[in-house]
């Protein structure tokens, strides 16, 4: 029974936990480094580490996907983002990244993303990144998925990844025609990553849809303000396992099939990714620390995708910062500094080498402490 806790005459309120608030412990067992995988695989779709994008455009462009991709992970294109509404925005990410902590970012973000989304621009960015040899994924937020859904998929995508704040495999409205998420996968032969989610109802509900992966948690780092703009904050260890323990009633429910969680916040360092799949993700969703990297669309300035809202913005923008080292630096190593920000996936090998798992799935079954500190 999970710890609730009396907040006051008629209510109660349960005792979640931030991945800062858990630990991992080794076993009986180590392992040799070398003899240790982090391979994943979605669906038909192998990857080394187990790493797909925030698809924010600070961090995501078609060339950085492509090379995200040849490095092991899994970029992800916002086709809501500034490439799918410039032909060429270079010149609005570069004056972003100049942009100063003046209080003025949010509104410049708004009139950046205020240009209609080009449609022939879409299909052409896919193209770009079908061009690159690697598994081409495309974000589209519930409302505007039955919009581009039809130049998406002409284009040719291997994975479609439908992500909002948060998403729900049942949407009311009195005033539109609400996206039905498992009528429109089940009309689809490609696999889809939809999220995110916070809790066990909602993620069995979206596994319910036939979705292939489903996205934990809302993004929150030290930018996101979802929970100042709408009160909503789940500590993402709690989201996680709540989220493992739907996925395993819902592997007993099909009879054997599985489906992916990719943890989404709180994902800074190799140790939180360490902890994060601990937890039971399958993989995690990297956002600004990818933005850190040489080369980095926004030149080090990192905001959410929410964060350009036209009514409702969720999320401050953080101004540029220095590159803490190339893409593969960030990912592979060699890391400088030993605050587990650079070598990511590497550090990820050696935690599981220290606990003696071999491979990502046995990795789920490490045990967990409460960090009293």
């Amino acid at each position: 029974m999970r710890e609730a806790a009396e907040i006051g005459l008629g209510k109660t309120a349960h005792r979640g936990y931030h991945l800062s608030e858990v630990a991992i412990v080794p076993s009986r067992r180590t392992r040799d480094v070398d003899d240790v995988s982090t391979a994943w695989r979605l669906d038909a779709y192998p990857f080394t580490v187990p790493c797909v994008a925030h698809p924010s455009d600070a961090t995501m462009s078609p060339a950085t996907a492509v090379a995200l991709g040849r490095l092991g992970g899994l970029g992800v294109l916002n086709a809501e983002g500034l490439w799918t509404r410039y032909e060429d925005p270079s010149k609005i990410l570069a004056s972003l990244a100049e942009q100063a902590d003046d209080g003025t970012a949010t509104r410049r973000l708004q009139e950046a993303y205020a240009e209609p989304i080009v449609p022939a621009l879409v299909g052409e960015r896919i193209r770009e990144l079908r061009e690159g040899g690697v598994t081409v994924a495309v974000r589209v937020s519930p409302q505007h998925t039955l919009a581009l859904a039809p130049v998406i998929l002409d284009a040719g995508v291997d994975l479609l990844v439908i992500q909002g704040t948060i998403v729900s495999a049942e949407h009311v409205s009195t005033t539109d025609e609400p996206l039905n998420l498992k009528e429109f996968i089940a009309d689809l032969d490609l696999p889809v990553i939809v999220g995110g989610c916070t809790n066990y109802q909602t993620a069995l509900h979206l596994m319910r849809t036939g979705a292939a992966g489903v996205i934990v948690g809302i993004g929150a780092d030290e930018w996101a303000t979802t929970d100042s703009v709408l009160g909503i904050r789940v500590p993402m260890a709690t989201a996680i396992a709540d989220a493992a323990a739907a996925r395993r009633d819902y592997l007993d429910e099909t009879g054997g099939r599985y489906v992916h969680l990719i943890a989404d916040g709180e994902i800074r360092t190799s140790g939180d990714i360490g902890k994060a799949l601990a937890c039971g993700a399958d993989a995690v969703m990297l956002g600004e620390p990818l933005a850190l990297a040489v080369g980095a669309p926004a030149g080090g300035a990192w905001w959410h995708s929410a964060a350009s809202h036209p009514n409702l913005p969720r999320g401050a923008f953080g101004v540029a910062r220095a590159p803490l080292g190339t893409l593969k630096q960030l990912l592979h190593g060699p890391a400088d500094r030993p605050d587990g920000t650079r070598n990511l996936f590497g550090g990820l090998r050696r935690a599981m080498a220290k606990c003696g798992y071999r491979d990502l799935k046995e990795f789920q079954k490490v045990d967990l402490l409460l960090d009293g500190r």
